[in-house]
């Protein structure tokens, strides 16, 4: 894997095995739920957890795939069985297939990226080398209760569950307030203005890395994988759905966000307000000292923006 310029996350491999897109997962105990009582778009519980509900699962007696929250988004799999070798899941849905590594004991979470549509959801363990082989597989259609169900919910690229001081945070920044848009502009000021960039970590970061979130508010700094892990966090701890999109900026492989209003529909990059309109702006570019004209003008109306995928 090399490392582009611009971000520092690593390129995913192009492939069709299941080491394409590496994502690892944590395997941490998740703390106990935060509360923040703010309005969520889809009109239910402020702070979405997920939770393997069983009532829709696909088992054997290695792996487990739990699809019972189809329309809030997500899928969720664990591997019961033992076993010293690497572990996989991937999420195929209609147009874009997502390989995540998968941890040994516990409950993943996987969002449903590409909205409804049939979807197959299968678990891989590595037999030697690259090869993998099939340990469960589960297919099934997917109607979203909402096309922001998916982004809403923590899972490993925005994992806000048990982030208590990212939430703690996000909920002091925007007390008060009802208007997502003006959420966005507390959070995306409070990062853009705390943060730097990390020019360390971007030349040493590894395949596979994946944010801390409340590690990254602790040390005020990071890569465009922080800066939009944690401004997504924020924002859907406090009800806005909000894409993490990963992608090409120019030539550079990048990390962004996408956020969603009911004024607005989805905004494709991070925005922010020039004082007359909200516009498209790149936290990564906006924490590096760059004026927003010379942001502006790099990023222009999207197309040097190119996204692969959404978590």
């Amino acid at each position: 894997m090399s490392l582009l310029a611009g971000c520092g996350e690593p390129a995913p491999e192009e492939s069709s095995a299941p080491d394409t897109n590496q994502a690892v997962m944590e395997d941490a105990q998740w703390a106990d739920e935060a509360e923040a009582l703010v309005d969520s778009p889809a009109a239910v519980s402020p702070l979405l957890l997920p939770e393997a509900s069983g009532t829709a699962v696909e088992a054997n007696q290695r792996a487990e795939i739990d699809y019972s929250n189809l329309k809030d988004g997500y899928v969720m799999a664990q591997f019961t069985g033992q076993t010293s070798t690497r572990l996989k899941v991937q999420v195929a849905g209609p147009t874009t297939t997502y390989t995540y590594d998968l941890p040994v004991q516990g409950w993943a979470t996987f969002p449903l990226s590409d909205g409804n549509g049939d979807y197959s959801v299968t678990v891989f363990e590595n037999t030697s080398g690259t090869k993998y082989a099939t340990v469960l597989t589960a297919s099934f259609p997917v109607a979203l209760e909402d096309e922001f169900a998916p982004f809403l919910r923590p899972n490993q690229y925005v994992n806000y569950q048990g982030a208590e001081n990212t939430i703690a945070q996000a909920a002091e920044l925007t007390q008060g307030l009802s208007d997502p848009l003006e959420k966005v502009g507390k959070v995306y000021d409070y990062v853009v203005e705390t943060l730097r960039y990390d020019k360390e970590k971007a030349a040493s970061v590894k395949s596979g890395y994946l944010p801390v979130l409340d590690e990254v508010l602790a040390e005020k700094k990071g890569i465009c994988f922080d800066y939009a892990a944690l401004m997504a966090g924020m924002l859907r701890s406090q009800g806005v759905p909000c894409k993490l999109v990963v992608g090409y900026a120019g030539s550079a492989y990048h990390a962004w966000i996408s956020v969603w209003t009911e004024e607005t529909g989805w905004v494709d990059g991070v925005i922010f307000f020039d004082g007359t309109t909200w516009q498209r702006m790149d936290p990564t570019f906006a924490s590096s000292g760059n004026s927003s004209e010379s942001i502006m003008e790099y990023i222009g109306d999207g197309s040097n923006y190119t996204a692969k995928y959404l978590y």
